[in-house]
């Protein structure tokens, strides 16, 4: 799909541009009459800006959802609503794709395939959660659950991204002291205790971290070659499926940081599919979407398990157990939400309980690790003034003798 420049008339005569996201230049002009505009003009926009994302944030999703269910609740029409939440939208990519939609649904498509079109910024969920809502006549449920899901996936998002932010900071701060040190500093004391003389009688701290200094430097390039191969050589060895599979086991067997990615994982699934059957869409098909929602190739394989023998006609807590890939304790719910036909009510609680853990967990990392950094960088911050000042204290107590 490739994005066009157009211009046509309008009914009274007046010239009308913009910009359109279609497959060929046929497709446009085909929109284009649709919207009885008369077409002078299309061309493939030639774009250099480079883009990360979809432009469309998740707050500006939200408040998209949460509209939009308000006017299908009040019974507008499905593209009236379309049409005044394009207009009043400040993002202009978002609203670009928002009269995208509303043309392709003018033309006849429903309104989950016209949201297939934009897999950036409405994923598998998004698209199976809106077409379960047409096919049920509950579009606005259906929206508002999804704007829920969406509050409550972002506030999980963030509470690990906050999480890790100050930790990450420290450890970057800490290897540019380090290397600042190793690189400029001490060399240049090293060079002041040539001139005093001293060099033959420096402690032997001193004369370590000066090797160290020396060491450093000289390996400085094959370092940063080594860690320029090593990134290549992960991110390729990361790229086959056995290499990620390798990699998402490890991180769930980490000591401390394991225990809170599995709470992670917990939550999300449990909320996803507890949405996606809360929201009428067959269990087959929500393991699936839940499965490629994972974020993690282990559960991703374990969850897959799973939907083949519910296929076979097994239940779900049997080929979760077998799986290995939760907690006992969830496995266990899911067995007595199954039991009781409440399996979605069920996975919802499960959601709520592992929040809250993964809002403990993180806060427990989190100050766990702040005090072992700040112990480790100021260690060796310590280390290289002391091995330093110990020559220049050794020199001022021989002139004073003198």
């Amino acid at each position: 799909m490739a994005e066009f420049v157009w211009e046509a008339r309008g009914r009274m005569g007046e010239t009308r541009k913009g910009t359109m996201e279609a497959d060929n230049e046929a497709a446009v002009f085909a929109r284009l009459r649709a919207q009885q505009l008369s077409p002078t003009k299309v061309s493939k926009k030639l774009s250099f800006n480079f883009k990360l994302g979809s432009g469309v944030s998740p707050k500006d999703l939200v408040k998209f959802v949460r509209q939009f269910a308000t006017m299908i609740d009040a019974g507008l029409p499905l593209v009236q609503c379309l049409d005044i939440l394009a207009n009043q939208e400040p993002n202009k990519d978002f609203q670009f794709v928002l009269r995208d939609i509303k043309a392709t649904v003018e033309q006849g498509a429903t309104f989950s395939d016209a949201l297939r079109r934009h897999p950036k910024i409405f994923d598998e969920l998004f698209v199976n959660l809106v077409h379960a809502g047409e096919i049920g006549g509950i579009l606005d449920t259906i929206l508002n659950r999804l704007a829920s899901y969406i509050e409550k996936r972002v506030k999980l998002a963030r509470q690990v991204r906050g999480a890790l932010a100050y930790p990450t900071a420290v450890i970057i701060i800490m290897i540019i002291v380090v290397t600042v040190l190793l690189t400029w500093v001490i060399p240049a004391f090293e060079n002041m205790f040539k001139e005093f003389g001293a060099k033959d009688g420096l402690p032997w701290l001193t004369k370590t971290v000066i090797a160290t200094s020396r060491g450093f430097v000289s390996a400085l390039p094959f370092l940063v070659v080594g860690l320029a191969a090593g990134i290549f050589g992960f991110v390729s060895f990361y790229r086959t499926r056995q290499g990620k599979r390798i990699f998402h086991r490890m991180l769930l067997w980490l000591p401390i940081i394991g225990p809170v990615l599995q709470k992670i994982a917990v939550a999300r699934f449990s909320r996803t599919l507890g949405t996606l059957l809360s929201s009428g869409v067959p269990i087959l098909d929500a393991l699936e979407i839940v499965a490629k929602t994972a974020g993690n190739l282990v559960i991703e394989e374990g969850l897959m398990y799973s939907r083949s023998r519910i296929a076979e006609g097994k239940n779900l807590a049997e080929p979760l157990k077998e799986a290995n890939v939760f907690p006992g304790m969830v496995v266990q719910m899911v067995a007595v939400g199954e039991q009781t036909g409440a399996l979605d009510t069920m996975l919802n609680k499960i959601a709520d309980f592992y929040e809250e853990e993964v809002d403990v967990a993180v806060a427990a990392l989190t100050s766990l690790l702040e005090p072992i950094l700040m112990v480790v960088i100021g260690s060796i911050v310590g280390v290289v003034l002391i091995s330093m000042y110990l020559p220049i204290f050794d020199l001022a107590g021989k002139i004073k003798a003198e």
